[in-house]
């Protein structure tokens, strides 16, 4: 097999793989035996039908593109390490020749690692974290732990904006009923927007045993094509009103839902616990607001394919959590009344700020000339195992070189991270003008992610194998 490399502009580059002809008629050869039992000739039992009377039958081409596929998830990895070069996107595939008795010739456009030219990394200026804690924010967050001990109970008065109504509803279109717009005793908190258009508010100051029609739209982009755009009619019938009561605040009740025996005892822990959350998501906003900074100081092209990449990461991880939720992608689209093309448009921001975070922190590593010990790839790794809930023996068994090469990058991006942070240069957050209209503008808050898997997550594409689902997987061994 041989590579040539041709670098194009803005960091992609193509390779193009020549593999000899003995190889490709081997991986027709494969793709044969796994197709021949399902090949019925008259005259020969299925799986006994020769290559050869098949490729006559069926022409020579008849295996040609699942050889294609098993030669290119062998081929290009080679070709990959071959190259030499830092590739950070997945190959866009071109088969250029594949013909029977001949060399079998593709080409992989691929996008490689910006060079980031960085500025100023050191001193740089933040603002102060504000961790104060007012008596209404403490105030606010009691209420929020009464009501999440609220009971509800039945009330004969009118129904008022949070109150939860119990329905029965049916909807019509052009005075047809449609399917799936029909509901008995269902509990319809008012104020949740769960359902569309002003269907709730229109019940507001309804009483049980009430009968309300409500009009209503349906959205343009409704996940029921039939249905979108359409004006409908619901027929409710207010079963019953059910209001929030909330518990008295007294010390009983502190008892009851706490480890403290007074109300000023509940008051002061909240207090504190407030002023800690403050003081971690201010630690985490300076973070952010420096790295920004640092991205906008320093010089990179990103090529697209490389965002592209990171675009589609991030919506496969989306779609892993959900699924682990009992929930698809394909459901979020349609709860969203969006198209796979919009949520990809949708993270595209997030994914550049993550490739640019980690570019940058990578350079300050190497600008820096940071040192990865055994230790502490150890230390890295317990932590792996705590969080899987593996044995630190178990979890190293299954990590390979190249996670060793990741977790090792992950640790210089951590460095770079303390580095920036150990620099940073404080201001206080700068107060309202009452003299003049214009507004003082801040660092928005970045969507940056310094997390250990982000280095390996942005810049290879070569393997699909990392350390954390090689823990993961040995978990699923367990």
């Amino acid at each position: 097999m041989s590579v040539k490399v041709e670098n194009l502009e803005n960091n992609m580059a193509k390779l193009t793989v020549t593999v000899d002809a003995d190889r490709f008629d081997k991986a027709c050869d494969k793709a044969y035996q796994r197709q021949k039992k399902s090949i019925s000739v008259p005259g020969f039992r299925k799986g006994k039908v020769p290559r050869a009377l098949i490729e006559k039958m069926y022409g020579a081409n008849v295996f040609f593109e699942e050889a294609a596929d098993i030669l290119l998830n062998e081929a290009y990895p080679e070709a990959y390490d071959e190259s030499g070069l830092d590739i950070v996107s997945q190959p866009q595939i071109d088969i250029v020749q594949i013909e029977k008795g001949k060399e079998f010739i593709f080409t992989a456009e691929v996008a490689l690692k910006p060079e980031v030219k960085l500025g100023k990394y050191k001193g740089v200026t933040v603002t102060k974290i504000d961790a104060k804690v007012t008596k209404t924010e403490v105030e606010a967050e009691v209420k929020r732990q009464r009501e999440q001990n609220a009971r509800t109970k039945s009330v004969k008065r009118a129904i008022k904006d949070g109150d939860t109504a119990d329905i029965n509803f049916e909807g019509f279109t052009d005075g047809v009923a449609f399917e799936g717009g029909k509901g008995e005793n269902y509990k319809l908190v008012i104020g949740s927007h769960s359902f569309i258009d002003t269907f709730e508010e229109q019940l507001i100051g309804k009483k049980a045993g009430e009968d309300v029609e409500v009009n209503v739209t349906f959205p343009e982009q409704y996940q029921a094509a039939e249905l979108a755009g359409k004006p409908a009619l619901f027929k409710v019938h207010v079963n019953e009103v059910l209001a929030k009561e909330l518990p008295k605040l007294d010390d009983e009740f502190v008892q009851d839902v706490s480890e403290y025996e007074t109300v000023d005892e509940f008051k002061n822990a909240i207090s504190e616990k407030l002023v800690a959350a403050k003081t971690e998501n201010g630690k985490k906003a300076q973070e952010d607001e420096a790295i920004t900074k640092i991205i906008a100081d320093s010089k990179m092209d990103v090529p697209d394919a490389m965002v592209d990449t990171q675009v589609n990461r991030m919506i496969n991880d989306m779609d892993q959590n959900m699924r682990s939720q009992g929930l698809t992608i394909q459901q979020y689209l349609q709860f969203t009344n969006s198209t796979i093309d919009q949520l990809k448009e949708q993270v595209k921001p997030d994914a550049l700020k993550r490739i640019q975070s980690t570019l940058v922190l990578e350079a300050i590593a190497e600008e820096e000339k940071f040192e990865v010990s055994e230790e502490d790839i150890d230390a890295e790794i317990e932590k792996i195992a705590k969080q899987y809930g593996m044995k630190v023996a178990d979890l190293k068994k299954n990590i390979t070189d190249d996670d060793k090469k990741s977790i090792t990058a992950d640790i210089k991006v951590e460095k770079a991270v303390d580095l920036v942070m150990e620099n940073i240069k404080e201001r206080a957050k700068a107060k309202k003008s009452t003299t003049t209209t214009k507004k003082t503008t801040t660092a928005k808050k970045s969507t940056t992610t310094t997390k250990k898997t982000t280095a390996k997550k942005t810049t290879t594409t070569k393997k699909s194998t990392t350390t954390k689902k090689a823990a993961a997987k040995k978990s699923d061994e367990e």
